[in-house]
């Protein structure tokens, strides 16, 4: 056992530069030495000393730590807790002394990592090297998955986003290695499925800068979506602020069938809770259904794990992935996370991607990883399973939801079209093994038939892990039969990155995605598309059919010899029968010396630009901001700093600040990008108007609806402003992640106290904001709008900042704030 331990460690530590699961380690190394009956948890570590991954050895998780603070809260607070209290609170910087109020007060933690992908990264980097520091102060990772963009297919798109993404790419790699930041390439996957295969695990805090960071919820851990300024935070070693949150819960009782899937449990949620229904609470699902999210029932399919990994376990039958889908869609209702408690399936899932040492660690500190009996939700949804139908979500929002059987009826009286130009199966939501096995089964029954898909149709692989394994089992060349291009392990059109060529702009026509958002121009930058989501597998019956008025549960098909026929529920293993293929080697493991290492930002660069601090507060009120914009309705950060083909532009902030607020529709003429300038009185775009401002000494404003800045986490929504002259964000609400980001940038971000002062500001008016001086928490401030007439009025402004948040905006930035205490 001593001399498997030792070999063990000596093949590990020349392994982390691969991609290949530990799990696939551990079984060849079994094989080889001809050990079978010992447990791999039982020789390869002990129970103090169990690592967070395979990639950093010497990282462990601390459930004892977790346990400790727990019980001190649990003594302050006298009453159980939910799941999400023990996560949160578990990681408190001062448990015994932090004030604990849902909704209200702010809690200081300390989160067990940090997780980037390569579009924030570049500002996250950047905010870093300002900072001064040598190390990142906890476990860190860069994952390039958002500047790959769809065009040909996987191999050739792959290929050309590594050539013109190479400043970006090289910059990233070595501020990495430079600051202890391990890299995982482009082509190694979307950033949530890397995720779950090598560092999501139950108990895990975990911040990420990408707002569907909550799919690591699917293994029981607390991971939220934050901006790159709330990143460099906890890289710095410096405790995270997040209001302390409340908690829904959703019971789950029944069982899934049919075509019914567990997307349908989060599209049917976001239909009762809205996209602003979840802003401030954690989502914690729980109850006896809950089990059976995570498997296929009865008639699912038997997962035979082969001999080598089985030992006395024999078949299991699991749909681990399902819990991910559900936690990653509630971005879209606004919630902070979403959570399953620890169970078996996560266990079992931990067992097959190598990670069997923090199974059992995690049985050991069960009672920790599940809610106490009798605790108490803010709010309780419940949710029978087995009485849910196939639901599709949209156009335009995620929340419109509709029973698949009914949305082609809705399409026909809304004047939607009906015709499906494109089905796009894949995305950070739904890419997992199971989800491509289970729309290659739809696909193998119409090829049986001699049909081929009607409308266009996209696939696209979670991971690089992935997607070698649906090659090696035939699932991807079956979604190529059926007519299916397999595009590369990247985000690709879910967030814009996507060559689409088949329409016009501005032309009327219908998309159907398994991803999780579908604003107004997301995925191809066209306003007329309606985008609607749904499940891997109705997407692709529907690209099948081609027509929004097929319902796979009672319509019949016609095959190629005249003869119809239905579609049958379709059914995947969960796991690959054989081992994973891990495919090719991605990571790039940070180096122990990183004394020598350069990071080079050309002056000259279009694509990098190193951060000036912003200036400092003056110590005065705000007084006569021009309005720069009174927003109309939904302003998403899609609509505040586009994607698509801005992404190239993430890291530099003036060339990015040119797609300021050019999705925004103007309440003055109802027009987007088209906003009047006040000195000039011509109507031009709001990025021009707004440089305009700045170099004229105008500072301004920006007037908004409600839940302003819903949807990604993209911080340059808040740097774009700041950067070109803003001072605050006036709105009716805000998305939780957008409100933090613009206080990390030093704005102001405040909400009418009576939201029906929205309509007594004009954007011909100018505002002056008081109380500045006298500027503390819970303490509204004054707004006195000043009409061209000459007349004035003034209004209250409520603000939820802190006195450190305070702290921020009078140095200028967050950043700013870190460097005074640094010299302090």
């Amino acid at each position: 056992m001593r001399l498997l331990a030792r070999h063990f460690h000596a093949t590990s530590s020349l392994s982390v530069h691969k991609m290949a699961p530990y799990s696939l380690l551990v079984t060849r190394l079994q094989k080889a030495l001809g050990v079978r009956q010992y447990h791999v948890a039982s020789v390869l570590c002990q129970r103090a000393k169990v690592a967070m991954s395979h990639f950093e050895p010497n990282e462990y998780i601390r459930y004892d730590l977790l346990e400790k603070n727990i019980n001190i809260v649990r003594k302050r607070l006298n009453r159980p807790l939910t799941l999400s209290e023990k996560i949160v609170y578990g990681h408190l910087d001062d448990p015994t002394n932090q004030e604990i109020e849902r909704g209200k007060t702010y809690l200081r933690l300390r989160p067990d990592r940090v997780a980037m992908q390569d579009a924030t990264a570049q500002m996250a980097m950047l905010q870093f090297i300002s900072s001064g520091l040598p190390k990142v102060a906890v476990p860190s990772t860069i994952h390039c998955d958002h500047l790959i963009e769809a065009q040909l297919g996987g191999e050739k798109d792959l290929r050309r986003a590594k050539d013109i993404n190479q400043e970006v790419y090289n910059f990233l790699a070595t501020a990495g290695a430079k600051y202890g930041v391990g890299f995982w390439r482009p082509g190694s996957g979307i950033i949530h499925q890397i995720i779950l295969e090598n560092y999501a695990y139950p108990g895990v805090l975990l911040i990420g800068t990408d707002s569907h960071t909550p799919n690591g919820g699917g293994l029981g851990g607390i991971c939220i979506g934050v901006g790159g300024a709330d990143a460099v935070d906890v890289m710095a070693g410096i405790p995270w602020e997040l209001k302390c949150p409340k908690v829904i819960g959703v019971k789950l009782t029944g069982s899934l069938s049919g075509w019914t899937s567990p997307k349908d449990v989060i599209l049917k949620v976001a239909g009762i809770l809205t996209v602003k229904g979840g802003t401030g609470a954690i989502v914690e699902y729980h109850g006896p259904g809950v089990d059976s999210i995570s498997c296929t029932g009865e008639e699912g399919s038997l997962v035979t794990w082969p001999s080598a990994c089985a030992g006395p376990r024999g078949p299991v039958v699991e749909r681990r992935s399902s819990m991910a889908t559900i936690c990653n869609m509630g971005a879209e209702i606004g919630a902070t996370t979403s959570v399953f408690p620890y169970n078996h399936r996560m266990k079992k899932y931990l067992d097959k991607t190598g990670r069997a040492d923090i199974a059992h660690l995690a049985d050991e500190f069960k009672d920790h990883l599940v809610p106490d009996p009798g605790c108490h939700y803010d709010q309780l949804i419940e949710i029978n399973l087995s009485e849910l139908k196939p639901h599709i979500n949209g156009p335009f929002t995620p929340d419109l939801a509709h029973p698949v059987a009914e949305v082609g009826t809705v399409a026909e009286k809304e004047g939607w079209p009906l015709d499906i130009r494109v089905g796009l199966i894949g995305s950070c939501t739904n890419s997992s093994y199971e989800d491509m096995g289970r729309s290659a089964a739809v696909a193998k029954q119409a090829l049986a038939h001699g049909l081929k898909c009607k409308s266009q149709f996209t696939i696209t692989p979670g991971s690089e892990q992935i997607r070698a394994t649906i090659e090696r089992d035939g699932y991807a060349q079956i979604l190529r039969d059926v007519g299916g291009i397999v595009l590369a392990n990247a985000c690709g059109p879910c967030i814009g990155q996507w060559d689409r060529k088949d329409i016009k702009k501005g032309e009327k026509n219908t998309i159907v995605t398994s991803y999780n958002r579908n604003f107004t121009g997301r995925n191809d930058a066209n306003p007329e598309t309606h985008a609607f989501v749904t499940s891997p597998e109705i997407v692709t019956a529907l690209a099948i059919a081609g027509t929004l008025k097929f319902n796979p549960e009672t319509d019949f098909l016609t095959g190629k010899d005249g003869k119809k026929f239905k579609l049958e529920a379709p059914d995947a293993d969960e796991l690959p029968r054989a081992e994973f293929d891990p495919g090719q080697d991605t990571y790039q493991h940070p180096p122990k010396d990183s004394s020598g290492q350069r990071v080079d930002v050309s002056p000259t660069s279009q694509r990098l630009q190193l951060l000036e601090p912003f200036d400092k507060w003056d110590g005065k009120d705000l007084e006569d901001l021009q309005i720069l914009i009174k927003v109309k309705g939904k302003c998403t950060t899609d609509h505040i700093s586009a994607a698509g083909p801005w992404l190239k532009f993430r890291g530099h902030l003036d060339n990015i600040s040119n797609n300021l607020l050019i999705g925004a529709i103007n309440i003055e003429n109802g027009k987007a990008n088209s906003v009047r300038n006040a000195v000039t009185q011509e109507f031009g775009p709001v990025p021009d108007t707004a440089r305009y401002y700045k170099k004229h000494g105008i500072r301004w404003v920006v007037v908004g609806d409600e839940n302003y800045g819903e949807g990604s986490s993209r911080e340059h929504a808040a740097l774009e402003p700041r950067h070109l002259g803003g001072r605050a964000i006036i709105t009716k609400s805000f998305a939780r992640i957008h409100e933090t980001n613009l206080k990390k940038q030093g704005l102001l971000p405040l909400t009418f106290a009576d939201p029906a002062d929205y309509n007594k500001i004009h954007p011909v008016d100018k505002l002056t904001i008081q109380g500045l001086k006298d500027f503390a928490p819970g303490k509204p401030l004054k707004c006195v709008i000043k009409h061209p007439n000459g007349t004035q009025e003034t209004i209250l402004l409520n603000h939820t900042f802190n006195e450190t948040q305070i702290e921020w905006f009078r140095a200028g930035s967050a950043l700013n704030r870190m460097k005074e205490l640094q010299h302090q």
